[in-house]
């Protein structure tokens, strides 16, 4: 049975990484701001939006377990599906969806830094 290395992520890598979580952390927060100002009227943009940012979160890489964003990533992931079916679906209560996406958006945005450290 042979061993498995695990090498530590390059500093680019990880800076690679953060871009990507900015990018979705910025779709996040433009889809809130959508569905804020009249979920009805941009659900075609809203809905693109989310396929989007659905691969962009299959283009990360693996969170390094000794990164302390993992912990805040892995939360966001768990939650995710639910806020994607239910912005596909049409949320029963948009501004409430809206604010949920939006502030899961300024979470990644800050938290992300821990990444580049």
């Amino acid at each position: 049975m042979g061993l498995i290395v695990r090498k530590k992520a390059s500093k680019k890598q990880l800076m690679d990484m953060r871009n990507k979580i900015l990018d979705i952390a910025m779709n996040l927060n433009r889809i809130g701001n959508w569905a804020a100002d009249d979920y009805y009227a941009k659900k075609k943009r809203i809905k693109m939006f989310l396929e989007n940012t659905t691969k962009y979160l299959q283009q990360v890489d693996k969170i390094p377990h000794n990164s302390p964003f993992k912990k805040t990533f892995d939360r966001f992931m768990d939650e995710y599906p639910k806020l994607k079916e239910e912005g596909l679906e049409g949320p029963k209560k948009p501004l409430w969806w809206a604010e949920k996406m939006m502030t899961w958006g300024n979470i990644l945005t800050h938290r992300s830094t821990f990444l580049s450290k």
